[in-house]
This record gives structure tokens, sequence and C-alpha cells, in this order.
């Protein structure tokens, strides 16, 4: 099995790029799971505190 280089790499960018894509959906799927809402929430109140808003 001879396979060149430009095969390869052409192979590696499609799946990739495919991978990638296919990653950031999960993550952002994740990432707006209602379950996911008090982890997040709390994970705030726990990095911000009030006296260090900016709008404040």
């Amino acid at each position: 099995m001879n396979v060149s280089h430009e095969v390869l790499v052409e192979t590696a960018k499609t799946w990739g790029l495919f991978y990638l894509i296919g990653f950031s959906i999960l993550v952002l799927v994740y990432t707006f799971l209602p379950s996911n809402k008090k982890r997040f929430e709390s994970a705030e109140r726990e990095l911000f505190h009030e006296e260090d808003a900016p709008w404040r």
C-alpha cells in the first residue's frame, strides 16, 4: 500500500475539520443543557464577587 504525502495531508485536514466541528457542537450542547444551569451559576458566583463587579 503506497500512500502519498498529499493523500495523508488531505485526509488529516478533512477529518480534523469534522472532528473540530463535532467537538464544538458537543461542547455547545453540554453548555446549554438545563441540568448544568446550577453548576454554571454557582461557578459564576464563586468567580465574581459583588465587590469585584465592574458595573457597580
